[in-house]
């Protein structure tokens, strides 16, 4: 039987990756699409129980950061909280990006599971995305999905990130993917 932190048990630590991330997003100052490597660090620190009346959650406190080549400054980071429901067998990833984006994904998974999947959509009733103004008009976030897969010291993950983009007739498929290490 899993610990109080269920599937979120093997996130538990501090990460990194080498430049083995790769994130294929269009490029506004090279006016394409493009395949960009980087570098991960990612601290993840359990927490709960947190009580909302009959329900009782445990999680993690996420903070993510990653760069390109010798970048002083990340182009992304997140952060957040990882959150397991063993009543009813719910995963959900809460995050903010300051790009003014907010992110609400969820799935079920058993409590011993290696892997599995978290979704949002703009407009869903539970796991939902909000985004700015500008966003909203400019590159609107449709839909997210996380696929997770945790090894022994190392996890995973791929992400697709639908956007409605000025630039494009069709939704365009932003992705990331990348394999972190434990280092603590």
């Amino acid at each position: 039987m899993a610990n109080e932190w269920g599937p979120l048990e093997g996130l538990i630590g501090e990460w990194e990756s080498d430049t083995g991330g790769l994130d294929t997003a269009f490029s506004h100052s090279q006016d394409k699409v493009l395949g960009s490597s980087y570098k991960e660090k990612c601290s993840m620190k359990p927490f709960g129980p947190v009580d909302n009346g009959s329900q009782s959650l445990y999680g993690l406190d996420y903070k993510s950061a990653m760069w390109r080549g010798d970048e002083e400054n990340p182009f992304h980071t997140e952060v957040g909280y990882w959150l397991w429901d063993a009543a009813t067998g719910e995963v959900m990833k809460g995050f903010v990006v300051p790009r003014g984006i907010t992110v609400l994904a969820g799935g079920n998974a058993d409590a011993n599971a290696t892997k599995f999947t978290l979704k949002a959509a703009l407009d869903d009733p539970q796991y939902s995305i909000g985004e700015n103004k500008y966003l909203a008009k400019n590159a609107s976030s449709l839909s997210y999905v996380i696929n997770i897969t945790i090894g022994d010291n190392s996890w995973s993950y791929d992400e697709i990130t639908m956007l409605r983009m000025n630039e494009f007739d069709e939704p365009f498929a932003h992705t990331d993917h990348n394999t972190l290490r434990r280092v603590s």
